[in-house]
């Protein structure tokens, strides 16, 4: 990752608009010249679920309706960023991938060297139900989106945990602290996006809350408050699981360690996948989610198209479906995923308005208004970037 996000930084400050593809052509247009294509979307692949809508209910979808196949491809962050700047370098300007699902430091590397086509967004017919206005979908990670990539789903940072283990789980850095070193080899944090995000969340709370660090990356606020970080992790870390000395790699790992009791806590950047793992028989029935007061991390994910993507029309075509209010109110449901939508209830058709108050309340993930108080905004990117190198460095190495 710190590779890439020098190489991107290597370029330009701002990458060059990207003139070709349909931005002329009217939807009707678009469509015809999506009809009997393929769309080749490359994507994080880590969930069945998440796997499972594409695949089996989208992908059919998209066939049925627009006679598009959609053929997608694991790989995420880096990997993305890795293919388009090689094929940007190769000069191609036939690219292999039509669209990605991105965001962060990876909208924020692409973006450097003029590797995302756009403004696109505003273009689709149901970016009329979105409120673009709401900061939590007009920035990524501090940055404007300008139509450079479409919101897809929304979703905040949550801790799992188990009412017959933890009836009473800490809802405080202090207070988790507090828990950590009474219950040894109980906590950890994944040394992936998930335990970065949580970093993050801390990092802001030790900051001064919501708004501490919005803004351009500050060298030396991330020097002064992540100095109290390492603290607060490396101060603690001999109580956390096998002591600390080593951290795991994947999200999934953590789940099934929590699940057969081997750790108090896990943990998802999903506030509703508690149901949808619950409802796959990998969490017990008592699992629970919460947020901490001192709060965590609301993240908006987007779909992006490539610059040198070749089927533009087919990306924007299979896009527009997918923040359809038809495909939003499924993704919703946890038994299909759980993510939360990026929809404004109150700007849908009387109908859609009507499904979407009515759907069933979550069942063990918190209520969406609860939480939203502690709802944190992304930081810039940097600060992701700062905080994995340093997370090696001064945590796992030493």
């Amino acid at each position: 990752m710190l590779l890439f996000a020098g190489l991107c930084l290597a370029f330009a400050c701002q990458g060059p608009v990207n003139k070709t593809g349909p931005a002329g052509l009217s939807w009707q247009q678009i469509e015809q010249e999506a009809g009997n294509s393929t769309v080749r979307m490359m994507m994080w692949q880590g969930d069945p679920l998440i796997n499972r809508y594409m695949r089996e209910w989208v992908a059919p979808e998209l066939k049925k309706r627009y006679n598009i196949d959609l053929n997608i491809a694991p790989g995420q962050g880096t990997e993305i960023v890795k293919i388009l700047l090689a094929e940007k370098e190769a000069g191609k300007t036939a690219g292999s991938i039509d669209m990605c699902w991105i965001n962060g430091e990876t909208f924020f590397q692409l973006r450097q060297f003029g590797a995302l086509y756009g403004p696109f967004a505003g273009q689709l017919p149901h970016a009329q139900y979105i409120d673009f206005r709401n900061p939590f979908i007009a920035f990524d990670f501090q940055q404007p989106v300008d139509g450079f990539e479409c919101p897809w789903g929304n979703v905040q940072l949550c801790l799992i945990y188990d009412t017959l283990r933890t009836p009473a789980p800490p809802r405080s850095m202090q207070a988790l602290e507090a828990y950590v070193r009474a219950h040894p080899g109980k906590f950890t944090i994944p040394y992936e996006f998930t335990g970065m995000t949580l970093l993050k969340s801390w990092l802001i709370a030790l900051a001064g809350g919501q708004g501490a660090l919005e803004g351009p990356f500050d060298e030396a606020k991330y020097q002064t408050f992540s100095t109290q970080l390492w603290d607060f992790v490396n101060r603690n870390k001999a109580y956390f699981w096998r002591k600390g000395e080593t951290f795991p790699e994947s999200l999934a790992a953590m789940h099934q360690m929590f699940a057969n009791g081997e750790l108090d806590f896990t943990m998802s950047n999903n506030d509703n996948e508690v149901d949808n793992k619950i409802g796959q028989n990998i969490f017990p029935g008592t699992a629970r989610a919460f947020v901490l007061e001192s709060g965590t991390i609301q993240n908006t994910h987007f779909l992006g198209i490539p610059s040198g993507a070749q089927n533009k029309a087919g990306a924007m075509v299979v896009i527009n479906f997918l923040i359809s209010p038809e495909a939003q109110l499924r993704k919703l449901n946890p038994v299909a995923w759980g993510d939360g939508t990026v929809l404004d209830v109150g700007k849908l058709p009387a109908e859609w308005k009507a499904r979407f108050e009515n759907i069933p309340e979550r069942k063990n993930a918190p209520r969406r208004a609860d939480i939203q108080p502690y709802a944190l905004q992304e930081p810039a990117p940097e600060y992701m970037i700062r905080l994995y190198e340093d997370f090696r460095k001064k945590v796992i190495e030493q």
